[in-house]
């Protein structure tokens, strides 16, 4: 047992409260310290989660000594600022998805994390899934051959953030979100197939997006809706692998299809976790029990870091296990995201050098 972690967590709002509440549950992790501009509500929720320090202005809180890490859990215009902020004075960094709003301020802070050398996590929650241990564990040992295309695939009929029904507008605004489907739930799609690809340099990216759904009129208007409701793209990376994406918040069609890893000699589909191979010149399909995940949790020691983001987080921070390379992979994420809004945006496919040329922060100044 390593000493236990001590955090503060930037951000009490829907996704805060959701970290407070999976910080609970690992005895490891001690919260000492809470900041949001609302600090009436920072309180409440300081009370609840008996968090004893309580904070209106985030630089106050990254002033105190007995912080080890700090948890940014604000809008996607906010992880840089606040990210790097906490870096520089000497924190680890732990982000909520996605990694930012453009490129240009995933770079900053993965640059950033480079040159002061600190740790920075980002929240990619598929990654730990039993699936995706398993499909990694696969491909590894070399059981898919020569990997060379894979899809990426999130699907709600009907999800939208704040116009049906949950959550609140910023959400759904550029200025704030810095785009909708894709950047709210792709960032988990398309990051867990970039990690079981071994996260390739992207090379270009071909896409475009879509907001064509009816949406009660009222919630448009007053939630001043401007971002996506459906993105899709394709994407070529080193060594000749592709990748198509679909990322949905609300289309008229079902779930039935899933993201998938094809390689020379077998294949993945990731919900059902179905392994797809051929023996004897006979085809084969094989559904992959979950069962494994837990007979390697009996057999490995080290195994429950991996039971989820923040589990990782702290076990890294106890030095039981490395850091997964999740801020690699989410600066991927974001070239690839940006790529498909530039691509819209000319008509045209277009390549990484152009996007990390053309992108620009779109971070709120703190």
């Amino acid at each position: 047992m390593g000493d236990p972690i001590r955090i503060g967590v930037i951000g009490v709002g829907m996704i805060g409260k959701a970290h407070l509440r999976e910080y609970a549950k690992i005895p490891d992790a001690k919260i000492v310290a809470v900041s949001d501009v609302n600090e009436a509500e920072a309180k409440r929720v300081a009370d609840e989660f008996k968090v004893p320090q309580v904070f209106s202005d985030f630089r106050k809180m990254l002033a105190l000594k007995e912080i080890d890490a700090v948890d940014v859990c604000l809008h996607n215009n906010f992880h840089a600022p606040m990210s790097i902020a906490a870096m520089e004075a000497g924190k680890q960094v732990y982000c909520e998805k996605p990694m930012s709003g453009s490129y240009a301020d995933s770079k900053a802070m993965f640059d950033a994390a480079k040159k002061l050398g600190h740790k920075l996590h980002i929240q990619l929650g598929t990654l730990y899934s039993p699936e995706h241990k398993i499909a990694r564990r696969l491909i590894e040992e070399g059981h898919l051959g020569k990997v060379y295309h894979a899809r990426s695939f999130g699907f709600r009929r009907r999800g939208r953030p704040f116009v049906d029904g949950y959550g609140t507008p910023a959400f759904v605004q550029k200025e704030v979100a810095a785009g909708g489907a894709l950047f709210d739930m792709g960032i988990y799609h398309i990051a867990q197939v970039l990690h079981l690809l071994g996260n390739p340099q992207i090379e270009t990216i071909s896409g475009a997006t879509h907001q064509e759904i009816p949406m009660y009129e009222d919630r448009r208007k007053s939630s001043n809706y401007s971002v996506e409701e459906f993105a899709l793209g394709f994407v070529r990376m080193q060594g000749g692998i592709t990748l198509d994406l679909e990322e949905s918040w609300a289309v008229h069609y079902d779930d039935t299809e899933s993201s998938k890893i094809l390689g020379s000699k077998g294949g993945l589909k990731l919900r059902p976790l179905t392994f797809f191979s051929a023996v004897g010149d006979m085809e084969y399909a094989a559904q992959m029990s979950n069962q494994i995940d837990n007979r390697w949790r009996s057999c490995d020691v080290n195994y429950s870091a991996y039971d989820g983001s923040q589990q990782h987080w702290i076990a890294v921070l106890q030095g039981k296990v490395p850091l997964l390379e999740t801020a690699a992979v989410a600066l991927n994420v974001s070239l690839i995201s940006e790529g498909i809004y530039l691509c819209q945006q000319k008509q045209r496919e277009v390549t990484s050098a152009e996007v990390a040329d053309a992108s620009k922060s779109t971070a709120i100044k703190v």
